[in-house]
């Protein structure tokens, strides 16, 4: 599918570009441009993939469509993974939230348009689901232009992604609960009952990928995926350092925070078909030509909503998770 294509990944220099651009070069496409506003992290990721001359890195912002059309010439598919992603960061400044996320995702779809895209991804996540934060709010409303981008008048198709926390990723409670075991000698916890949905990069690729082959332009695809509770994830981690009296301290839930995420919303939860035993996939309420009938053969999810707090797995079935993450 990607032989000889010429792929845009935007944001591509973070950890879900790393693992997507090391699976893409396994395809033979015949150029990956990678596109974000970082020059040192461009320059780092150059050197670790051995300065592979079909990797192309462009330094540009989202925020600037012309840059975005630029890159765009002669693409056959975009993967949009730039966006400001912080809860805290996206609470203090929610007009660059808006500016990166919101506005920024309308210029890859103009620039996609402009430039006769085949496919574009957007990399949503489940804080988009009944969202409580601006984060969620404004990567609520990516997908709705995205979704939107279906019914303009264009070839291009446009899908979204919802995925968990990723392991491992810049900024995981992983390093974060490592680094003060180390430093501190205790973690802090924002709520002893929070629990929250993980995934492994490589599956978070694995989703990516079923969107990108298997999606017809509209459709949300979720991945079921296993939950814990934070605090089994702490403790898993504590016994795995062999350091004795770390303590627990509860810090209180910071503005914008929810103790348990949604992936399917309960009005989501209405439009979702299960489509097969590893992925739902969520129908949108405005028509989308051909979509509805596509899909008419799959049988309606037999859930309220999709919550983290269910199905919450053990602390044995943590500890293997984080062995073969390699995190432990």
């Amino acid at each position: 599918m990607f032989s000889n294509q010429i792929i845009l990944v935007t944001g591509g220099t973070g950890s879900w570009g790393y693992e997507l651009v090391r699976q893409l070069l396994t395809y033979n496409p015949k150029e990956i441009r990678i596109f974000s506003r970082n020059e040192s992290n461009q320059f780092t990721m150059k050197q670790e993939f051995d300065n592979n001359p079909k990797l192309n890195f462009v330094i540009g912002d989202i925020k600037e469509r012309d840059s975005l059309i630029e890159a765009c010439q002669d693409v056959d598919y975009v993967y949009h993974l730039a966006a400001l992603k912080h809860v805290p960061v996206c609470e203090d400044q929610p007009l660059e939230a808006l500016k990166t996320n919101v506005n920024g995702t309308q210029n890859v779809i103009d620039a996609a348009i402009i430039c006769n895209v085949h496919r574009v991804i957007y990399i949503s996540t489940d804080k988009a689901s009944n969202p409580a934060n601006f984060y969620g709010l404004s990567k609520a409303m990516g997908e709705r232009l995205i979704i939107h981008a279906n019914t303009l008048n264009t070839k291009t198709r446009f899908v979204c992604i919802r995925g968990g926390n990723v392991l491992g990723t810049n900024g995981s409670v992983i390093h974060v609960f490592k680094k003060q075991i180390q430093e501190k000698g205790k973690i802090g916890i924002t709520d002893m009952n929070m629990t929250r949905f993980f995934l492994t990069l490589e599956d978070a690729i694995k989703l990516v990928f079923k969107a990108t082959f298997e999606s017809i332009g509209g459709e949300i695809f979720v991945m079921k995926m296993p939950t814990c509770k934070i605090i089994d994830l702490a403790d898993v981690l504590i016994e795995a350092s062999n350091k004795e009296n770390i303590n627990i301290e509860v810090l209180g839930i910071r503005p914008g925070e929810k103790i348990h995420e949604l992936l399917l919303s309960e009005y989501e939860s209405t439009m979702t078909i299960a489509y097969d035993d590893e992925y739902f996939v969520i129908l949108p309420p405005i028509h989308i030509e051909g979509l509805k009938e596509h899909y008419s053969e799959y049988k309606p999810v037999d859930l309220i909503d999709y919550n983290s707090s269910k199905e919450l797995i053990s602390k044995d079935e943590i500890k293997k998770m984080l062995i073969d993450g390699g995190f432990i």
